[in-house]
């Protein structure tokens, strides 16, 4: 639900102090959502993503700096390959779109491109919007939006986010497409890669969803998104088409169950602020007064996840393990905690965890006894 205006400036204006005088805002990317969506019980990171905060610059003030994203090459490569897809106002795109999804519709001879340039993001978002309509009134046709932009509430904060380009075939329908610089080998990609691309192409259907929501007559946003990659080893486009209906599904439950940025930010001391020209000292305390919840896959997904891991190994957290460690242990919080039951100097008896503990402690003791009495014969 929107927030009020009222509410949404006052809103706004406290997430610019956070970042500090001056400091322009990071926008929201589908990368960062299904990253987001992927923890959400990490109030951190839905802070300092809502508020804007640049995380790679935080955590190189911080000491830990970030050690993943993409090259300069890489990103050349990777513009070079979307520019040569959408030649020709995207005849050759349009094209993989009808034969990977749309058979049955005419061949795009023509397609309509519209102009979507307007001021600010929200003056794009408006201009999409007006497209979008503009499209699907025009049945018959193909239309090739090219880097629309769309916006998803996210935890009370609008999130705008630039798909590589959305198509609308003739029968109105629309269908997102991403276009990727990784290849498709004998017509398969690394499934790690093409998970990845899925999970953001859903936050791009999420958020075409809205936008379909508000007009009077709803068009249908194509559960199957089309996947560009060179084929093979060279720079020729081909395609696929991914079902996304359970990254889908799964990225709304968890962006809906994000702890609303209002809430995280109220409960913040007076003057909090997460600019890296902040002292390292303050710069500390800053963002270790709003609580994280660190698992070992943060580490390919969250600049700052150098810098929690080592608070969570400070302290002790059994999350540094895994979630799913942390699932099996129980109330048992802390590696200090685990290691206490299993010694029996702590802990219910009764609790499987600290049972199954113990037990593993036991059959520990016996295989070392045994091997001990082995190297002395």
């Amino acid at each position: 639900m929107p927030l009020p205006r009222t509410r949404g400036t006052a809103l706004r204006h406290r997430l610019a102090e956070l970042r500090g005088p001056d400091v322009p805002a990071k926008a929201l990317d589908a990368r960062a959502l299904a990253a987001l969506a992927a923890n959400p019980g990490c109030k951190r990171r839905a802070l300092l993503d809502g508020a804007g905060v640049n995380k790679a610059a935080l955590a190189g003030a911080l000491g830990s700096p970030s050690a993943f994203g993409q090259s300069q090459f890489a990103l050349t490569r990777g513009n070079a390959f979307e520019a040569k897809v959408k030649a020709d106002g995207g005849a050759e795109l349009l094209r993989l779109v009808r034969e990977k999804l749309d058979r049955g519709a005419e061949p795009p001879a023509h397609a309509r491109v519209p102009e979507l340039t307007a001021t600010g993001p929200e003056g794009r978002t408006a201009r999409t919007a007006l497209a979008l309509r503009e499209a699907t009134e025009a049945p018959g046709e193909w239309t090739l939006l090219d880097h629309p932009m769309l916006a998803l509430d996210v935890a009370g904060s609008p999130a705008f986010l630039e798909p590589d380009a959305v198509v609308v075939h003739p029968d109105g329908s629309w269908t997102v497409v991403e276009i990727k610089s990784f290849p498709m080998l004998d017509g398969s990609a690394d499934p790690a890669k093409v998970g990845a691309a899925a999970r953001q192409a859903a936050v791009y259907v999420l958020a075409l969803e809205q936008v379909a929501a508000r007009l009077e007559s709803a068009p249908r946003v194509r559960d199957r998104v089309l996947l560009v990659c060179p084929k093979d080893f060279s720079n020729l486009p081909t395609a696929s088409a991914v079902d996304v209906r359970k990254q889908r599904a799964v990225t709304a439950r968890q962006l809906d169950r994000l702890t609303r940025i209002e809430d995280i930010a109220d409960e913040l001391p007076a003057g909090t602020c997460f600019s890296p020209e902040l002292p390292a000292a303050d710069l500390t305390a800053a963002v270790e007064s709003v609580p994280a919840t660190y698992a070992p896959e943060c580490l390919s997904a969250c600049e700052l996840a150098f810098h929690c891991r080592a608070r969570s190994l400070e302290s002790g957290a059994v999350t540094s393990l895994g979630r799913s460690v942390r699932a099996e242990l129980g109330g048992l919080t802390t590696v200090e905690d685990v290691l206490s039951a299993a010694r029996g100097e702590s802990g219910d008896p009764d609790d499987p965890a600290v049972a199954a503990l113990r037990r593993a402690a036991r059959l520990r003791a016996e295989a070392l006894g045994q091997e001990a009495v082995a190297g002395c014969r």
